[in-house]
């Protein structure tokens, strides 16, 4: 898996979410793959569930989406069974990440998903944010000592706690966490994401952000606060309506983000004080003393004839209170810049 490499030299992991945006059709999943892949994702994500291994399907009040949401006026059952990609898929998706060098991800959300995955060779587990709180899950995915990649969205800091402790339990510190806010999609003023330099304080963990906003201004934002890895929703164009195509980032837009994180990443450098080379090049540039007016030898320099201007051939500024108020030692022209022989 390229996620801890891509980490130790100093790079963002990006990963390109895929959820329900295949819309049904095993061609589209695999367009997305290489679609993905040419947007600069490290990691392709799926989800695995079935309609029957997430909810059941029930028409009761409990089982209806959220109102105003997204998907409002759908049972659950309804959404899912729509949003799913189907099992057999999975490992033909996982082939086509292979084939264009990308890590395959996938969403578990029972035992089964895990027992299934673990038969494909996976070399992570991600858990969603509802799922954080389902500790007996986590405990069996972590159990199999793969890189546990969990989202933090609705979570308290104690519910998180209990989440890296189900993984530690079985001997798994091998621990991604992703702040997240579970809006579809995120609004900017609920997503708080100073909490990522919270977390790095608070959890010896590798940690990144999972994103439901437009755009990727948080994106930048969060790397430039310690984010380590990205997760975007991925559609190809949101011109072709799914499940999930409102809120995610279409192909161009994250090959946009990809650029602009590295750029911001790349600027964030380390702490120096050094200058550049192209700097040591423009110290020329900065201010000087310099003889702005004709001074005679004998005749008092003064601030009508010596001034700091640019460039920077002669005294730095920082002695003009020491070369005035005293004699020239010799005629100095106009545009002569001063120098310790013409003061001492």
């Amino acid at each position: 898996m390229k996620l801890r490499k891509t980490i130790d030299k100093g790079e963002v992991y990006f990963i390109a979410e895929m959820s329900g945006n295949h819309g049904g059709s095993l061609g589209k999943a695999l367009e997305i793959v290489r679609a993905a892949a040419e947007a600069g994702a490290h990691c392709l994500k799926t989800q695995t569930y079935t309609a029957d291994t997430i909810t059941i399907n029930c028409d009761a009040e409990d089982f209806q989406t959220v109102k105003g949401g997204l998907w409002e006026g759908r049972t659950l059952h309804d959404l899912y069974e729509e949003a799913h990609t189907p099992w057999e898929w999975q490992l033909l998706i996982k082939e086509e990440c292979e084939k264009f060098g990308m890590d395959f991800l996938s969403s578990v959300f029972d035992f089964s998903s895990v027992d299934y995955l673990e038969d494909l060779g996976v070399e992570a587990y991600k858990i969603a944010s509802p799922e954080l709180v389902d500790t007996p899950l986590i405990k069996y995915a972590a159990s199999k000592q793969k890189t546990m990649i969990m989202s933090c969205g609705m979570a308290s800091l104690r519910e998180i706690e209990d989440a890296v402790g189900a993984c530690l339990s079985v001997g798994n510190d091998d621990i991604v966490l992703l702040k997240c806010t579970s809006e579809y999609p995120a609004i900017y003023s609920d997503m708080n994401i100073k909490t990522i330099c919270d977390m790095k304080e608070r959890f010896p963990y590798t940690i990144g952000l999972s994103d439901h906003s437009m755009g990727y201004a948080v994106d930048v934002a969060a790397v430039a606060l310690g984010a380590e890895v990205i997760e975007k929703h991925f559609c190809i164009t949101r011109d072709d309506r799914t499940v999930d195509s409102a809120f995610s980032m279409s192909k161009q837009e994250f090959t946009d983000m990809v650029e602009q994180v590295e750029n911001a990443k790349k600027a964030i450098g380390h702490v120096s004080y050094e200058l550049t080379e192209k700097e040591v090049k423009g110290l020329d540039g900065r201010r000087s003393l310099y003889v702005v007016a004709d001074i005679a030898e004998g005749e008092i320099r003064t601030p009508d004839n010596i001034r700091s201007i640019r460039p920077a051939y002669g005294l730095s500024p920082k002695y003009f209170n020491d070369v005035i108020g005293r004699k020239a030692k010799r005629n100095l022209a106009f545009g002569t810049p001063l120098s310790w022989q013409d003061v001492n």
